[in-house]
């Protein structure tokens, strides 16, 4: 029996455990991958305190290390489905049953792919899911950005910082986005449209991202345009789909929490990229870990 068993090995399960360990817990995390989740594929963080620069795996290997000396487990496992018991919570998985006080639910989100030649190939080559993350890095750059929603207008807005010019690609000849969103990149003299259109590829060199390759949806007509940057924000995927009988998530499968981090059933808290939030990075994560691993600690005194 664990005081609590933390899902997920990202910033936020690494703070929480931290946070539990050093309150003299029985805490375990639990992992299908390695330490630090999406920070491992990130190349560069420049937006992370006390770092000018560093790498994604090397910031993951510098929060993990701490964790052993405090006595938490590491266990691997993929997580199919948590059992609430009222005083004690069962979680299931590939390879058995384990029995915890209390859960932190930190599986995060992934960024939702285009699928399409180049991507992965490029990926923090000018390939980039995060404009706070990386818009730096393209100062003077000509930069795309895939998508017609919120998160697509935001980040558009954000890059025109940073890039000469900043182009939106939407399939459809609208923009889904809130209308003072729409009205702020419509009067941006920086940002233009390339409606009804999808990418199909995204070139480059050995080095890098140089040009994407258009197509119409209406026409068929294939066109190339030259870039230095694809951002794209075609949504996000909560890895919740575990969580369904617990009725803890919103209807696109974001965790619910209190400021707290605490969910509606007690003994059950969500951190970082999981929860229905706005701001998704990792001192945002590091925060939430550090509330729930305190809030554990509170809620077993009070059990």
């Amino acid at each position: 029996m664990y005081d609590t068993i933390i899902i997920g090995s990202g910033p936020a399960g690494m703070t929480a455990a931290l946070y539990a360990a050093r309150s003299n817990l029985k805490v375990a995390l639990l992992e299908r991958g390695i330490p630090g989740g999406q920070m491992n594929n990130t190349a560069d963080i420049e937006n992370y305190p006390g770092y000018a620069n560093i790498s994604g795996p090397e910031l993951s290997e510098k929060m993990f290390e701490p964790l052993e000396g405090l006595g938490v487990e590491y266990l691997w496992g993929n997580v199919q489905a948590i059992e609430d018991k009222g005083t004690y919570k069962e979680i299931t998985t590939d390879d058995g049953r384990l029995e915890t006080k209390s859960v932190i639910i930190a599986t995060g989100a992934s960024h939702r792919l285009l699928g399409v030649a180049g991507e992965e190939e490029y990926n923090s080559r000018g390939v980039s899911y995060c404009a706070v993350c990386d818009g730096a890095f393209f100062r003077d750059e000509d930069i795309l950005v895939v998508g017609g929603g919120d998160s697509a207008v935001e980040e558009a807005l954000f890059l025109t910082q940073f890039g000469k010019t900043v182009t939106i690609v939407h399939r459809r000849n609208e923009l889904r986005a809130q209308k003072v969103l729409q009205e702020r990149a419509f009067a941006n003299e920086k940002i233009s449209f390339i409606w009804d259109s999808v990418v199909k590829e995204i070139k480059g060199d050995d080095r890098r991202v140089t040009a994407v390759e258009l197509e119409n949806v209406k026409t068929g007509e294939v066109t190339t345009k030259e870039v230095g940057a694809v951002f794209i924000y075609v949504g996000l995927d909560a890895a919740s789909d575990f969580l369904k009988n617990l009725e803890i998530t919103d209807e696109n499968g974001w965790v619910i929490t209190d400021d707290q981090m605490r969910t509606s059933r007690a003994g059950i808290f969500a951190v970082g990229d999981i929860r229905q939030k706005h701001l998704r990075q990792i001192t945002t994560a590091v925060g939430d870990g550090a509330v729930a691993g305190q809030g554990v600690y509170d809620y077993i005194q009070n059990m």
